[in-house]
């Protein structure tokens, strides 16, 4: 039986990544689900059930199993996320039924209670060829056009190194809570900017109006200044001097 970890861990890779599919017309993501592969069309004979998986150019419909006879191909990334009970398995007879007779694209396995035994394999004239972590310490999945990332943070709750899909430009695949907190952040940044806004536009409106007030003022002081010219001017003529040759 799988652990908590187990759980939670094939839970984030389904989660993180539906709003993904979402933007596709097509594709399929599933978990801990029997995959029915039997060349001689026999349900009771061969199957897997891998804890994750996804499959591109498949209609968005309900299944309760994922028959590759009837669908019409094998899923093209599968990630079995490893035990002690089970390791042995995924990484020999697992392994070779995904890469013989399922010909599954990209293989990868990853232990949820020992991160450093991760490893990625893409079919390659018919073998698996093992992966190398690029620059950024990620495996990238060319049929997905996305990678895998460790990323330590909390999940539902436990805190410890989760495997987690991430875009090709670093961006997290985000959960549900992340996508709520981001909500919230954008809310409270528009509502400060608008505040912002808000008071800038009352400073403005203060500063329009202490301008027509200086205006105002300016105009009175300019008629009085005219009066005191032309007070000064008529006290001339009186004199018999003429202002303007002055």
């Amino acid at each position: 039986m799988e652990t908590q970890r187990h759980k939670m861990q094939m839970d984030l890779l389904i989660e993180t990544l539906y709003p993904w599919l979402e933007t596709r017309d097509n594709g399929y993501i599933g978990g801990n689900m029997f995959i029915y592969y039997s060349s001689d069309q026999l349900k009771n004979q061969d199957f897997k059930g891998p804890d994750f998986f996804a499959v591109l150019d498949v209609p968005k419909t309900e299944r309760k199993s994922w028959v590759v006879w009837e669908e019409g191909k094998a899923p093209d990334i599968v990630i079995e996320l490893l035990s002690e009970s089970t390791a042995k398995q995924d990484k020999t007879t697992k392994k070779l039924v995904y890469q013989n007779q399922m010909r599954v694209p990209e293989y990868f396995w990853y232990d949820p209670f020992n991160p450093q035994d991760w490893q990625g394999f893409r079919l390659v004239g018919g073998s698996y060829q093992a992966l190398e972590l690029d620059s950024s310490d990620r495996y990238l999945s060319e049929k997905l056009n996305l990678a895998l990332v460790r990323w330590q943070g909390d999940y539902q709750g436990v805190d410890t190194m989760w495997l987690r899909w991430i875009t090709l430009d670093s961006q997290l695949l985000p959960t549900k809570t992340e996508l709520v907190q981001q909500a919230q952040s954008q809310a409270r940044q528009a509502q400060s900017q608008a505040r912002q806004a808000q008071s800038q536009a009352r400073q403005a409106q203060s500063q329009a109006q202490q301008a027509q007030a200086e205006a105002r003022q300016a105009q009175v002081e300019s008629r009085q200044a005219q009066n005191q010219v032309n007070k000064l001017a008529a006290k001339l003529r009186d004199m018999g001097i003429n202002p303007d040759a002055i």
